[in-house]
């Protein structure tokens, strides 16, 4: 199970990273972008990262702080062997930033509220992923809105999962 894990979070830097280049309406010397919402885009990997951040918070829920640091360090490392050389400082630093955040947010919070603590560590990746990303990347906070909202999403999503395993987990016991 936790290589499982591990290894679906260190697949989402890649992925996001592809689908940039790849998914979406392409925007030349741009990222591809999808619509979040009506009047608001992001660069299409926006969804996949917006999961990583809530792979990471599984990974210490199940396994523990220490792991939850050893998938941010793998992570890193993954994103700079995989990550297109246009991108691949604004790729390793903003993962790098916004995990490393979400972990700050995350580890105090769990102790008392998990479902809290995944929300408010998800929030907080994805600002500082998206400002940073966006800045290095690209020069620029066009798409920020978009960016945040997007990974607000999948943040969203994956803590109902979350939510909706844990309910079950109790039942079976």
């Amino acid at each position: 199970m936790k290589w499982v894990l591990i290894v679906a979070y260190a697949a989402c830097v890649p992925l996001a990273n592809w689908m940039i280049g790849n998914v979406g309406t392409c925007i030349p010397d741009g990222p591809c972008v999808i619509d979040v919402l009506p009047g608001y885009s992001a660069p299409s990997g926006v969804l996949i990262i917006g999961l990583a951040l809530v792979l990471r918070d599984a990974i210490q829920m199940v396994f523990g702080w220490k792991w939850g640091l050893y998938a941010i360090l793998i992570g890193s490392i993954v994103s700079y062997i995989f990550a297109s050389p246009f991108i691949v400082t604004a790729s390793v630093v903003s993962f790098l930033l916004s995990e490393l955040c979400d972990f700050a947010v995350y580890t105090p919070l769990a102790k008392k509220r998990v479902i809290t603590a995944i929300i408010a560590s998800g929030v907080v990746g994805s600002i500082v992923d998206s400002a940073s990303f966006l800045l290095i990347a690209f020069g620029s906070l066009n798409f920020i809105e978009g960016q945040i909202i997007g990974k607000i999403y999948a943040v969203i999503f994956a803590t109902i999962i979350i939510k909706i395993i844990r309910k079950g987990l109790k039942y079976d016991v």
